[in-house]
């Protein structure tokens, strides 16, 4: 059933913010310990990188690097897996908090105009629509869909390329943050349980 809880387990720091998949591990950035953490499908951390700034919120995975949302310096960040930067591009947004990649651009969800931005890879702004919610959090891309957390309303929701709200569930915990997609489920990670969990979508 879609919003179902399949399992969940601790995250590795105690304010976990963004998460994605590279295809076998999850990665958790964390605002106090400025860590990337390198986490199996079990909770067990295998690796850590330092974040590129102090205030790494979302992360995505482009198959060979991570990216990495600042909404301080208004700076996404793409990283080897070793924690070197490659290159910086500009947000193009106050708050960038929610990130993901679809195979070809970029989506960035921001906090202060509640609305979702679709970057290339050298942050050259293309499109752009209305978040469904008034604290837009994580995004991650599913082959054809984007899901998106929402911390304000609680919900995680399925939209369309467009902006189009296809369906929406009730998020497990209570102060939502990263979303990523494992080929089957998804995974989010909430602040306030400081727990990631795993869902069917």
């Amino acid at each position: 059933m879609s919003g179902e809880v399949i399992r969940s387990f601790a995250a590795p720091d105690t304010d976990p913010q963004g998460l994605t998949f590279d295809g076998k591990h999850l990665w958790i950035t964390d605002n106090i310990t400025d860590r990337i953490s390198q986490v199996d499908l079990d909770g067990n951390v295998v690796g850590s990188i330092a974040a590129p700034s102090a205030n790494p919120q979302d992360l995505a995975f482009d198959g060979r690097c991570l990216w990495v949302v600042d909404p301080t310096t208004n700076l996404i960040y793409q990283l080897d897996l070793d924690g070197n930067v490659i290159k910086s591009i500009p947000a193009g947004s106050q708050t960038s908090v929610g990130l993901t990649f679809d195979g070809r651009y970029l989506w960035n969800a921001d906090g202060s105009i509640n609305a979702i931005l679709q970057l290339d890879l050298n942050g050259q702004y293309c499109d752009d629509f209305a978040a469904p919610g008034t604290g837009p959090r994580g995004l991650t891309f599913d082959g054809k869909y984007l899901w998106h957390a929402d911390k304000n309303t609680d919900r995680i929701y399925q939209l369309n390329l467009w902006g189009r709200v296809m369906s929406s569930f009730a998020a497990p915990g209570g102060v939502g943050r990263g979303l990523t997609f494992d080929g089957k489920y998804l995974w989010h990670v909430d602040a306030g349980t400081n727990l990631i969990y795993q869902i069917a979508r």
